[in-house]
Formats: C-alpha cells, sequence, structure tokens
C-alpha cells in the first residue's frame, strides 16, 4: 500500500479506486501529453531519488496549463519534497518502507515550501 504525502502530512490515497491515471514514466516527453481534454490525475514516476526528470516533467505540464491533480510516485526523500511542490506537484506517493524510515514530521517540516526558497531569501536580504 502506497502513502501519499501532502503539507499536512500522511495521508491515505483518496483517489476512487478504478478512476483513470495517466501514468508518466520519467523520460517522457511532457509536449507529447494530450492536455485536451485533460486527465483528472497525471502521475509521474520516480525511478530513483537521483532522477529529478519528473520535477521537469510537472513544470513543463503547469506552464502548459495542465490544472489536474499531479502526483509524484516513487523515490521521492524527504528532502525533496519542498522542490516536488515548486515544481508544480499537488502530492506525492511512497511506499510504507520510505515512511516507516523518514517520518511525517520529516516531510511537515518541508511542508512550508513557499518560503523556503532561495530567492525568497535573497529578496530578503
Amino acid at each position: 500500500m502506497s502513502i501519499i504525502v501532502t503539507d499536512t502530512g500522511f495521508a491515505a490515497d483518496d483517489w476512487p479506486a478504478g478512476a483513470p491515471i495517466l501514468d508518466l514514466a520519467s523520460d517522457a516527453d511532457p509536449a507529447e501529453v494530450t492536455l485536451d481534454p485533460a486527465p483528472a490525475m497525471i502521475r509521474v514516476a520516480f525511478p530513483s531519488f537521483a532522477d529529478g526528470r519528473g520535477f521537469t516533467i510537472a513544470r513543463q505540464l503547469r506552464l502548459r496549463g495542465y490544472t489536474g491533480r499531479l502526483r509524484a510516485q516513487g523515490h521521492v526523500i524527504a528532502d525533496q519534497y519542498a522542490m516536488a511542490r515548486r515544481s508544480g506537484f499537488d502530492e506525492v506517493e511512497i511506499s510504507e518502507d520510505l515512511a516507516a524510515r523518514q517520518p511525517a514530521e520529516q516531510w511537515k517540516f518541508r511542508a512550508d515550501w513557499r518560503a523556503h526558497d532561495y530567492q525568497s531569501r535573497l529578496r530578503a536580504g
């Protein structure tokens, strides 16, 4: 079973069973994704925490006007949560094993993702 991470911490998956989800691999070209009609959810795979291509996919989909639910799935770690949110993801789907190694407090610590980017610190300084 997967754990969903949001700005409020861990949650169960509330996506309706059987509802369509467009799954994208980490090497997908976001320009080739059909957004008319737009899928209600797009889930982008992260095969490794060292593979950041999913962040670019999310950003490109948002720039193309995608407003549906966008989920990162796989090997995203708590330290990457703010980047996932900044790039356009609404939530992250992780395994129970990863949730056990990185409890909800570690993810919630990074939930104030709008306030902790380097551009905000530069503007404030």
